[in-house]
């Protein structure tokens, strides 16, 4: 008897390990899902701007040319919030701007930029939102000015302006392909940093060149004006806020590094500052 338990220890140990990993490899999920989350600024659209706002429950208000828009709950709430979506929905969402009931998103939710998250980012990301404390905060209505209220003109715009699909995550490729995923897919830097057209489009031939948000300058991070600024003097400021002339960072900048770049590991931060900095950009 005890040599046929004995037999069957490594058996055992081999199930307990399957049972267990599972579980353990969701706890990572959630772990790398809550990086990506700061990565990405997710906090910037879905809290408040107040005082003992609740993460993630949305009701932060986005002023445009178009109205003002609000950012939505995405704590798992099965009413208030994205509690009833499967992860399907959720990759749609990010891939293609569409939402559970086939209406489209306004590109004020930054698609444009998600469609370029991985696979492997985007089943973290969702991993991390499913993990949330649920929140009853309702979302407040968009209020935009005819005709940009109507839905389906986001159709004629996303043909102008939108071409769906993931970019590499740069892994293994080097500090500036590294970097420039974390820009333009999770960080979408250009968001903020890129002059519009007209139909509110990125103007692609003026990436990166600044541009005006809420009556406030945006500065150009094009590698000219950052050429003045050493790597290590940009890394500072993204991490702690800091210019080279002992000055910090103001406004929604301010919040950035609060929430994002300034949690950034070690290696993506130097990334991020490689690409931001980099020649060929020009």
């Amino acid at each position: 008897m005890t040599v046929r338990v004995a037999a069957l220890l490594p058996l055992v140990a081999l199930l307990a390990w399957l049972a267990a990993a599972p579980g353990q490899a969701r706890a990572q999920d959630v772990a790398r899902g809550e990086y990506l989350a700061q990565a990405g600024g997710c906090l910037g659209c879905h809290v408040e701007a107040r005082e003992g706002a609740t993460p993630f429950a949305g009701g932060r208000a986005l002023k445009s040319p178009f109205g003002t828009f609000h950012g939505p709950n995405i704590t798992p709430h099965p009413e208030a919030g994205i509690g009833r979506w499967t992860e399907a929905d959720f990759r749609r969402a990010m891939r293609e701007g569409i939402r559970p009931d086939g209406a489209r998103y306004f590109p004020a939710f930054p698609y444009v930029a998600f469609t370029r998250i991985g696979d492997a980012d985007l089943r973290d990301l969702w991993a991390y939102l499913r993990s949330l404390p649920p929140s009853p905060q309702r979302n407040r209505p968009h209020d935009l000015s005819f005709p940009y209220n109507i839905r389906f003109g986001v159709a004629f715009w996303n043909f102008l302006h939108f071409t769906p699909g993931p970019m590499p995550d740069g892994k293994g490729q080097g500090p500036e392909a590294r970097g420039r995923y974390l820009a333009e897919a999770l960080g979408h830097c250009g968001e903020c940093h890129t002059p519009r057209d007209w139909t509110g489009g990125l103007r692609r031939d003026a990436t990166y060149a600044g541009s005006t948000m809420n009556g406030a300058k945006v500065p150009a991070i094009t590698p000219e004006r950052l050429a003045r600024w050493s790597a290590g003097d940009l890394s500072e400021f993204l991490s702690s806020g800091m210019t080279p002339d002992g000055d910090f960072a103001g406004g929604e900048m301010a919040e950035v590094i609060r929430n994002s770049t300034g949690k950034l590991a070690a290696e993506d931060l130097a990334a991020l500052v490689a690409y931001l900095r980099a020649p060929a950009r020009r």
